[in-house]
């Protein structure tokens, strides 16, 4: 995202954050979040005060407060139930990657982003071709397995091809109870029937997926028609910008 044609011409080291609906946002915010993370428990991560990779960091940062407070003012317009309160929340490798760093750093933090999140995602429901879809390319096929007990009375379930080749070849010959001896080993198959594992529905998972694409499109468009950035705290992306020395 940058700045928009109406962006003011604000120093770098501007006292504030960014606009919202055209309203300034001070800057103190970012100052605390930045402060923290110096003495916080990772500070000896972080690149090094005054470089440009650090001021890269304060642009992260920026943006992850400014869609809090998008968010927040979101959830206020809305009239949702915001517990200022509550818990952070943990997201999964695959829903932080598919939110993006920025989003994701502010779902797991700001109740309201979460509260907003599920809003405007409510109603997305993932198609049964894509559900078959997410099947087909995920699923793999049941695995057969075998109920098995040792002479010295344990039991356990395993796949025949994971036996040696001897020992799975004598139980399938076997009849249920047998107990056969071979590649120095000895066992018994307990039934007949092999288990399988059953199957899943994807529905779940592939809804979750569909309503993360759906909040960041959403939230997408809101940043580009109600946030203004500030020279200095553009988006740490953003190719104009002078620290952007990202190269493939």
């Amino acid at each position: 995202m940058t700045a928009s044609a109406e962006a003011p011409t604000t120093p770098a080291e501007a006292p504030v954050l960014g606009l919202l609906d055209g309203r300034p946002l001070p800057r103190t915010g970012l100052d605390r979040r930045l402060a923290a993370l110096r003495t916080g428990p990772r500070a000896a991560a972080l690149p090094v005060p005054g470089s440009g990779e650090d001021r890269q960091l304060a642009r992260w940062v920026a943006q992850v407060l400014l869609t809090e407070a998008l968010c927040e003012a979101v959830a206020a317009e809305r009239g949702l139930a915001v517990r200022p309160d509550a818990a952070p929340a943990r997201l999964d490798q695959q829903a932080a990657v598919e939110l993006g760093s920025i989003t994701a750093a502010a779902y797991e933090g700001n109740a309201a982003v979460r509260a907003v999140c599920a809003e405007v995602t409510a109603d997305v429901e993932p198609s049964a071709v894509e559900v078959a879809h997410y099947r087909a390319l995920t699923e793999r096929p049941p695995v057969a397995e075998w109920r098995l007990a040792l002479p010295d009375g344990s039991v356990f379930d395993a796949a025949p091809d994971t036996l040696p080749l001897a020992l799975s070849a004598a139980l399938r010959a076997a009849a249920p109870g047998e107990w056969v001896t071979a590649a120095g080993r000895t066992a018994t198959r307990l039934v007949a029937d092999l288990a399988t594992v059953p199957e899943t529905d994807p529905s779940a998972v592939v809804r979750a997926a569909a309503r993360r694409a759906a909040f960041v499109r959403w939230l997408d468009h809101a940043r580009a028609t109600r946030l203004t950035l500030v020279p200095g705290l553009e988006h740490p992306g953003d190719p104009a910008q002078p620290d952007n020395h990202h190269r493939h």
